[in-house]
């Protein structure tokens, strides 16, 4: 599976010993190894703590040296990933490819049925279905699809259906709490970064 939809400068990668052109996110791998080395202090630390008496008991002498390697480590990992999130250059036409792929809007066909020509669910589900089929046979994303190709499987599909088949308009309509819509993402990143800041300052 090849992805391709964001690319790290040299300065978080190494190259292949055998593959000139390949790029290794060493800095992600290493972090993501690192998850192991913490989740094992944790488990180190829950076993010594288990079973103590309601005081202070010798045992936990032992809970030092695995709760500072973790702190050691979760440090490393925080400014490892800072670094490499702000090199990182996201490629947003492939993003954009990909976010299309596998009929991500067939979902919002069936809603669109359901809302505008009041199918029941289940049938709006089976007639989704056939029209993925028709559109995968020939490769075509749905919102290329022919309005004849849809009405041939449910003639009173209207023109209107091809207002909810793009990816954009799919990510514009999720407006609720939580939802896809641009400006709902542009609230919640603003909100994080003046967090983010307050808490640095």
């Amino acid at each position: 599976m090849r992805f391709a939809i964001a690319r790290l400068s040299d300065e978080f990668t190494t190259g292949s010993s055998i593959m000139p052109q390949k790029r290794n996110p060493d800095a992600a791998e290493l972090v993501r190894a690192k998850t192991g080395r913490i989740i094992g202090s944790l488990n180190a630390l829950l076993v010594v703590m288990k079973g103590l008496p309601l005081a202070y008991a010798k045992d936990m002498q032992e809970d030092k040296e695995g709760a500072m390697d973790a702190l050691a480590a979760l440090s490393l990992s925080l400014a490892a990933m800072t670094g490499m999130i702000a090199d990182l250059e996201p490629d947003l036409a492939q993003m954009k490819k990909a976010a299309g792929e596998g009929y991500a809007t067939a979902t919002d066909l069936a809603d669109w049925l359901v809302r505008t020509l009041k199918i029941p669910f289940r049938e709006a589900h089976h007639i989704t279905g056939r029209i993925v089929a028709k559109a995968a046979e020939t490769g075509t994303p749905l919102h290329r699809l022919p309005l004849s190709t849809m009405r041939d499987i449910e003639p009173r599909i209207a023109e209107d259906v091809f207002s909810v088949l793009s990816v954009d308009r799919s990510a514009k309509s999720r407006t609720s709490f939580g939802g896809t819509a641009p400006k709902n993402v542009r609230s919640q990143a603003k909100k994080w970064l003046r967090k983010l800041e307050k808490e640095k300052s």
